[in-house]
């Protein structure tokens, strides 16, 4: 299983038209293909069997998710979603399917983000800035203790030091600070940092038109300099986080539902993105908090299960067929509901389940904001 470029490499098939509209495969079915013809160093004999995709970006990985986690056969309304640099969606209930492809980028995995890092020991992947001081702590990975409880230096005792110091930050890092950094003030609605909090944390330069936060100083870095986020972190995150939110709420829109039951979220990163927090950023829609919940990689478990059970491969194809694919690179509405989005946690949707966690007077903006607008269009 994998995506439909991998896909077509493997084969060793052009994916030049999947560069552009209308995306074409050059084959969308299941195979079966001797495994020495792909290089692959097994018995002479053996078969290499490929999943069948759904669509110009929604490949053979999207529907080993849904062979694994099955959620069109749940009585309820489930979004899965699988994110990447392409951000597989599929909103499912037991009468239908819609899948979708979101391009998100590469900021959610570290690309594009000034300190941005794999999620290797050093990476920063837990962030929490307290309200009142604005001050961050943080965790990296390889270090179980929080930034807050280490000593550095030559004096400071070798217990007290940390294994790892901070060398940047990963995904779950990046979507942590921006929605802790959001909670604490420090960010408004539109992503722009705030000019009318003070604090040490906080470095402006033109006259406060530009700012920046830090996150590590220069002592707990790895490089001994300190690491920022910068508004141009911030706004990536936002252009990829209003991609994945547009493409669901385009399923959602299609499929004629206003609320989800349940978020799967599946992949690698997926299993360590904290669930307050990206509703707080506005990466996924409003929903119960306890029915978020992250499955590992199950592109992985969908093929296991598909290499020991005929019937499942042949599963896999029928999911394949009744799955009905939304393009947003031609989606007259993407457009419209991506702009939405780019807000946090949005402009205009509402999150009933953040109710007491978003800051009041910021979680009102958005819509003062907009009333203001139409008043001035409706004076001209």
């Amino acid at each position: 299983v994998g995506n439909t470029t991998m896909t077509h490499i493997l084969l060793n098939a052009s994916p030049q038209e999947l560069g552009n509209a209308p995306f074409a495969l050059v084959n969308r079915e299941s195979m079966d293909v001797k495994a020495s013809e792909l290089g692959l160093r097994l018995h002479p004999a053996a078969n290499a069997h490929i999943l069948p995709a759904e669509a110009g970006h929604v490949g053979a990985d999207n529907v080993a998710v849904l062979v694994a986690e099955q959620p069109q056969l749940q009585e309820r309304v489930i979004l899965t979603v699988d994110v990447g640099t392409n951000a597989e969606i599929v909103l499912s209930s037991p009468e239908w399917m819609y899948s979708a492809s979101s391009p998100t980028g590469p900021a959610f995995e570290g690309g594009q983000i000034t300190s941005g890092m794999r999620a290797a020991p050093g990476a920063i992947e837990r962030v929490r800035v307290d309200p009142e001081t604005k001050l961050p702590r943080f965790r990296v990975i390889g270090e179980e203790r929080w930034s807050d409880e280490w000593q550095t230096g030559a004096d400071a005792p070798l217990d007290a030091q940390p294994q790892h110091l901070a060398a940047g930050i990963c995904g779950s890092g990046i979507i942590e600070v921006i929605a802790e950094l959001f909670l604490a003030g420090l960010l408004l609605p539109d992503g722009r940092f705030n000019p009318g909090v003070v604090c040490e944390s906080m470095y402006w330069e033109q006259g406060k038109r530009t700012g920046a936060y830090i996150l590590a100083s220069a002592e707990q870095s790895s490089s001994g300099k300190p690491l920022y986020i910068t508004q141009q972190d911030v706004r990536n995150i936002q252009l990829a986080k209003a991609a994945l939110y547009a493409g669901a709420k385009l399923l959602m829109m299609r499929a004629g539902v206003e609320q989800v039951d349940e978020v799967i979220l599946a992949g690698a990163f997926g299993s360590y993105i904290d669930p307050k927090h990206a509703m707080v950023l506005g990466l996924i829609p409003n929903c119960d908090l306890e029915k978020v919940h992250a499955v590992g990689n199950a592109a992985g478990d969908g093929a296991r299960i598909a290499l020991l059970n005929r019937e499942r491969r042949a599963e896999a194809s029928q999911i394949a067929e009744k799955v009905r694919y939304i393009e947003t690179a031609v989606d007259p509405d993407f457009q419209e509901e991506f702009i939405k989005a780019l807000h946090l946690p949005h402009r205009s949707d509402e999150f009933s389940h953040l109710a007491g966690l978003l800051p009041e007077n910021l979680a009102v903006e958005p819509a003062r904001r907009e009333r203001k607008r139409k008043r001035q269009v409706s004076d001209v």
